[in-house]
């Protein structure tokens, strides 16, 4: 870590442009830009010093998307696909629970649905949804895990809990009957 003092000169060119505060936080650093005229008196706690990170970028993620991805691994008979969650109680719930294996069918020509072992979460979940195809849901009424290859309307109880990688649905249509799921952190 470097740490550069800035000289009382500097200190007032900054306060006459728009004060700008580093604060270190940890590895990281936090920067906030003040607007002068929007400001409250800060002529006190003027920065004296300012604090440069040093570790590569190419270590460190620059997708904050990236960094909460929660990869899974559904295996459905013989044939294995990915699947990435959202963040939400029922997805994290899940995510603990795991490995699981479930027992699924072919329910209305548009999904394969099985009970899990026991209810998710629904802390902060939306009271139904409108799934994709090629989405990962649970339906809370019936306790099911679903795969969604084919399009599903709006139904009250379905929490969508991710996506299936590009391709999966299509493979997973041509699944008949019912098949043996084993769903694992991926």
């Amino acid at each position: 870590m470097s740490v550069t003092l800035l000289s009382s000169r500097t200190q007032g060119a900054l306060a006459a442009f728009g004060l700008t505060t580093v604060l270190a936080a940890g590895c990281g650093s936090v920067a906030e830009t003040v607007d002068p005229r929007e400001a409250p008196d800060r002529s006190q706690t003027i920065p004296t010093a300012t604090t440069r990170h040093t570790t590569s970028m190419s270590a460190q993620s620059t997708d904050p998307v990236e960094d909460r991805k929660m990869k899974i691994v559904i295996t459905l008979g013989e044939k294995r696909f990915g699947a990435v969650l959202r963040d939400g109680a029922a997805s994290r719930d899940l995510l603990q629970r795991l490995p699981v294996t479930v027992d699924m069918v072919d329910h209305g020509g548009v999904e394969k649905t099985g009970p899990l072992p026991s209810p998710l979460s629904l802390d902060g979940q939306p009271e139904g949804a409108d799934p994709d195809v090629g989405d990962v849901g649970y339906y809370a009424p019936g306790n099911d895990l679903v795969v969604y290859y084919d399009d599903q309307s709006y139904f009250p109880g379905i929490v969508v809990l991710g996506r299936l990688d590009e391709g999966a649905a299509a493979q997973i249509a041509d699944l008949r009957g019912s098949v043996t799921a084993t769903v694992e952190a991926g």
